[in-house]
């Protein structure tokens, strides 16, 4: 069973798992935030296209929070989870969590509120469809997290 360091891990499969790598470094070594919001910001789109059936576009980002670096070799996972929908768009939670290359030490670095608006073909704002059974991701944010 991995172990946490900050929190209760989530128990569910990622939206997205990458491996951290030199090139996405700052110049003091650690992996450079831009590209850990670049990475939350994929699966909140990936989440958000899902739910809305079609193209998305990130609005705003209500709040962000790092709370450790991620260096060379981690293996970042990224969790979301909807917590609003309107009528045009979705808030969305995400988790970024780390684990230390060759352990099972984990710990959760970065959290924060993704805001998506649901676009046509014109690139305009459209309603979302009804929510289906089936029609979202699963939920991979613990509820000790909410």
């Amino acid at each position: 069973m991995p172990r946490s360091e900050n929190s209760q891990i989530p128990t569910d499969i990622p939206t997205i798992r990458v491996v951290a790598m030199p090139t996405d470094t700052n110049p003091a070594g650690d992996v450079f935030g831009g590209w850990i919001v670049s990475q939350m910001d994929l699966a909140a789109g990936t989440t958000a296209a899902f739910r809305a059936n079609g193209r998305c576009a990130t609005i705003a980002i209500n709040s962000l929070v790092f709370m450790e670096p991620v260096v060379v070799g981690d293996e970042v996972s990224i969790y979301t989870r909807i917590i609003r929908a309107g009528r045009t768009s979705l808030t969305i939670h995400v988790e970024t969590w780390r684990r230390a290359r060759h352990t099972h030490l984990t710990s959760k670095v970065t959290e924060g509120e993704f805001i998506f608006v649901a676009l046509d073909e014109n690139r305009r704002p459209r309603q979302l469809p009804p929510a289906q059974p089936g029609d979202e991701l699963p939920e991979i944010v613990p509820p000790t997290a909410r």
